[in-house]
């Protein structure tokens, strides 16, 4: 077994690595950082996958990752901000990913999916001893059901942006 410590060390550490990577896509998305789009132009690629409104679905998909990632980074509400993220990695891989095949070396979804799965874990393990869930009453968030309620609700979000097609060329628009 583990001394507490240790693994309350190593949740800390996951914890940073995903929220962080989330977060600065994010940042990419929101304020062209780090050689990033910047919404104007996310919102393009948005409006480019037929997804509409192109502007509010971009700002849902940048503020997810930022906001999703720094949540998850710092454990506050942990379930919540691993449920946006992995939302937002099953529409990344849906939709962007998914027909490149699994390797990331040709632009597939292993990345996004690895990203995800970590997060779906750090939603059931909790975010560990170093986190400011621990100073806040926030037991509730930690029962199962109410963890398993919190990830559907986030993936049935997520799926109406997956299903969202581009209109077809009868529709005129």
């Amino acid at each position: 077994m583990l001394d507490p410590n240790v693994l309350d060390f190593g949740l800390l550490v996951v914890r940073l690595a995903v929220g962080l990577v989330f977060a600065a896509h994010g940042a990419q998305k929101l304020f062209g950082w780090w050689g990033g789009p910047g919404m104007d132009r996310w919102t393009g690629v948005i409006e480019g996958m037929g997804v509409r409104p192109p502007r509010l679905w971009a700002t849902i998909s940048s503020l997810n990752e930022l906001l999703g990632g720094v949540l998850l980074a710092i454990g506050l509400l942990t379930p919540v901000a691993a449920a946006v993220v992995v939302a937002q990695s099953a529409v990344i891989v849906a939709r962007v990913h998914w027909a490149k095949g699994f390797w990331n070396t040709k632009g597939g979804y292993e990345y996004p999916l690895v990203l995800g799965a970590v997060a779906l874990g750090l939603a059931f393990t909790g975010p560990g001893a170093w986190a400011v869930d621990e100073l806040m009453p926030v037991e509730l968030l930690y029962q199962p059901l109410v963890i398993w309620i919190v990830i559907a609700v986030a993936l049935a979000v997520g799926l109406v942006a997956i299903m969202m097609r581009p209109p077809s060329p009868q529709s005129g628009g």
